[in-house]
């Protein structure tokens, strides 16, 4: 699905975010999408100061979250995590698996996050429906959320979620609960907490480093697997936590044009990221099928595995079968086995071609 993405002609992005329905006053996006008037607790969107059940919680993640991201903290996730050496999962079964996973960080939802995923790529395609790159990225942005299931080294939720931020430059204001950083190591050291600190004007995106969670585990995945999706969407599933930029301004230095031009793409995505999020269920095994097509045009669309079968230790037949296998196809055949199945296949395997040779 290889797709050339036209730069968005809505006008001046950002200044059209919402307008009022001629009959109803309903919120609607640019394409018609109906915005909800609150979220799922009644309140305003990302409205930290609200009264509600999670906000303890949720200021409590920020705290932990500010406190440990770190420069360290994230070349460390990156060189781990950029292995790609966790598991092998189809992008359905990823979406299945986060039916279990509600996000601390998220003061507007605590619906499973396959809702929120479905609501998103809904959304988008009510209003685009010709732009099938976006709906798959809508589906798949916060994949990355796996990161806390045990198979995936079940990382606690401030590694995981929340608004995301450059590290190794000063931490901006607009970030939520800024105070809380106060206690991060990097905010007391010359060399992190400059405006720069250790980037430069217009080095572009691609070579900050950001705050580590589901975005940057999920931008590794889809841009090592060679996805075929456009640039544009690997930008979008990068940086669409990052609301200190989309929403604020902040970090605009470090912008080269490329991520001028990607960053519109990105205010519109993230409109559909945000007001989705309602008690409005979508009906999963109408929509399956469809987003099943789309996965299946993208073939490089799964979460696998990055494994070097060179440091694998072999997998052989017993000693008692190999010594009489003189035969040199049963030899390769065995070979061949030891790189790609179990044990007991390859057991079964050496057994059929001694009683054949």
């Amino acid at each position: 699905m290889t797709v050339i993405v036209e730069q968005p002609e809505f006008g001046e992005v950002g200044t059209q975010e919402q307008k009022n329905h001629e009959e109803n006053n309903e919120l609607v996006l640019e394409g018609g999408f109906v915005v909800p008037e609150s979220n799922t607790f009644g309140h305003i969107f990302r409205d930290y100061n609200a009264e509600s059940e999670r906000k303890d919680s949720v200021e409590e993640f920020y705290k932990q979250n500010h406190i440990h991201q770190t420069v360290d903290f994230v070349k460390r996730m990156r060189e781990e995590y950029g292995k790609l050496n966790k598991v092998e999962m189809s992008i359905w079964e990823c979406c299945e698996l986060l039916n279990k996973f509600v996000d601390e960080s998220d003061p507007d939802l605590d619906e499973p996050q396959i809702e929120h995923l479905l609501q998103t790529a809904e959304a988008i395609r009510k209003d685009h429906p010709n732009e099938d790159w976006l709906h798959l990225t809508g589906l798949i942005h916060d994949l990355g959320k796996v990161l806390s299931f045990p198979s995936f080294g079940e990382l606690p939720q401030w590694a995981i979620v929340g608004d995301t931020f450059p590290v190794g430059c000063a931490f901006d204001e607009s970030i939520v609960h800024h105070k809380y950083f106060k206690e991060n190591p990097d905010h007391h050291n010359p060399a992190y907490n400059t405006k720069y600190g250790i980037y430069s004007e217009g080095c572009g995106l691609d070579k900050v480093l950001m705050s580590w969670g589901h975005d940057d585990y999920m931008y590794m995945v889809t841009k090592e697997n060679k996805s075929t999706l456009p640039s544009t969407a690997l930008f979008i599933i990068r940086f669409h936590s990052f609301y200190p930029l989309h929403r604020s301004g902040a970090y605009k230095h470090l912008m080269n044009d490329e991520d001028v031009e990607n960053l519109k793409w990105l205010q519109i995505f993230n409109k559909y990221d945000l007001y989705s999020k309602s008690n409005v269920r979508i009906d999963v095994e109408k929509v399956k099928p469809y987003y099943l097509s789309l996965i299946e045009k993208d073939s490089n669309m799964d979460l696998r595995r990055k494994t070097d079968h060179r440091n694998e230790k072999p997998i052989t037949a017993p000693p008692s079968l190999l010594e009489k296998m003189e035969n040199g196809v049963g030899s390769l055949l065995i070979y061949l086995l030891n790189l790609w199945v179990d044990e007991s296949v390859v057991v079964f395997v050496s057994k059929l071609v001694y009683e054949l040779t």
